[in-house]
């Protein structure tokens, strides 16, 4: 078992309870809510609040909390299992938000830092770059191959190590060509979804509504896959770099599963991914390692969920105030790793300073000592490019 401790809501850890803790390491806090973590992880106690408050929505079954749990408008790296009910205030505003993982036909020996974050700041966002939409439907997202703001972002990067050379092979990457890992969305589209169906006493499955809403969210996520992968593109095509852009992995991490072989189960998943579907990527902070990750066979204790990145760890207003004093603004623009983040925004550099987000390698950890994964490979940042 894990309590909680701390004197705020900022000073809030998981800490381990030997006397208490179960075999597998899970906290489970009554029949149908569980939390996994380890003593490294750091779980604020609003945000185990806002996990209690949505499992006792009507019809959800079963609720886990992730190693990266945060609070949220709704609490994030969580899974739902619900019965008979959809919830899209659960999912929220960004149906289909994830990560899209690119090979370049850029060869790491080639890669110059300094060429890349030059010709970067000379764009203030993707706007900036004109292409056409490359699919034959006309695209709801009105500003296609645009990265969006918060945490979102496109990042070069390198492999640094193969942990799992068997996989790693399956997955058919280069090892020694420049990758780029893309975190978006549907943009305005899954806001327009939202706004269609707030239906926040949830919407009974098998009814003409609840068929709509899952459709609208499954044209959502093709768009917000297709959106990364614009992304990937107009980055590419703008550095020189787009002969051979090749999509090697991608997973949304807001969305509605149905479970297989019931019409009538569902996992929502709020900074969550979905483990069914072979190797997902789980970024940290852009002064972090980016994990590729394999499911195991079992993964029913965090109901076929895996986490989606390190998750928050600092209020974004409390950022500037606690680093202005650490980092000028140059200086907050270099990670510990010695990438670099081009971005024309100085406040929201502060906010998603690798120090406001836990630490990545403690979640994987978390995930491996309960038997959730295995890593197949971890990344380096190179260039973090911030809208």
């Amino acid at each position: 078992m894990y309590y909680l401790s701390g004197s705020s809501a900022e000073d809030f850890e998981v800490r381990s309870d030997p006397e208490k803790m179960d075999t597998n390491g899970i906290t489970v806090l009554n029949e149908k809510i569980s939390i996994i973590a380890n003593e490294k992880c750091w779980i604020e106690q609003p945000a185990v609040l806002q996990l209690k408050t949505v499992a006792n929505l009507p019809g959800v079954v079963r609720a886990v909390g992730l190693p990266d749990l945060h609070p949220g408008k709704s609490p994030v790296g969580v899974a739902l299992e619900t019965d008979a009910i959809i919830y899209p205030h659960l999912i929220g505003n960004d149906v289909g938000c994830g990560m899209g993982l690119f090979e370049t036909n850029c060869r790491v020996k080639k890669f110059k830092q300094e060429k890349f974050v030059k010709r970067l700041r000379e764009i203030n966002s993707l706007r900036d770059i004109e292409i056409e939409n490359p699919f034959s439907e006309e695209s709801p997202i009105l500003d296609l191959g645009t990265i969006g703001g918060g945490n979102h972002f496109a990042e070069f990067q390198a492999i640094e190590e193969i942990c799992d050379e068997e996989e790693f092979t399956s997955l058919d990457i280069d090892k020694n060509r420049i990758l780029l890992l893309v975190h978006s969305g549907s943009r305005g589209y899954g806001e327009r979804i939202m706004n269609l169906f707030d239906d926040y006493g949830g919407i009974p499955s098998g009814t003409e509504r609840a068929d709509a809403y899952m459709s609208a969210h499954d044209d959502a996520l093709m768009w917000a896959t297709r959106n990364r992968y614009v992304v990937a593109l107009k980055l590419a095509d703008y550095l020189g770099y787009s002969s051979g852009l090749k999509s090697a992995l991608d997973c949304c991490h807001n969305f509605v599963e149905r479970i297989e072989g019931s019409n009538e189960r569902y996992i929502h998943r709020k900074g969550a991914v979905s483990s069914f579907h072979g190797p997902v990527i789980i970024p940290g902070s852009r002064g972090a390692l980016t994990y590729i990750v394999k499911p195991a066979k079992d993964t029913s204790a965090s109901m076929y969920s895996l986490s989606h990145g390190a998750g928050r760890k600092w209020l974004r207003g409390l950022c500037k105030g606690r680093l202005k004093d650490k980092y000028d603004r140059y200086e907050i623009r270099r990670t510990r790793l010695g990438s670099e983040t081009v971005c024309h925004d100085t406040n929201l550099l502060y906010e998603e300073a690798p120090e406001a987000y836990k630490g990545i390698e403690h979640i994987i950890r978390a995930l491996e000592e309960n038997g959730l994964c295995s890593v197949v490979a971890r990344l380096r940042p190179l260039v973090t490019f911030k809208a």
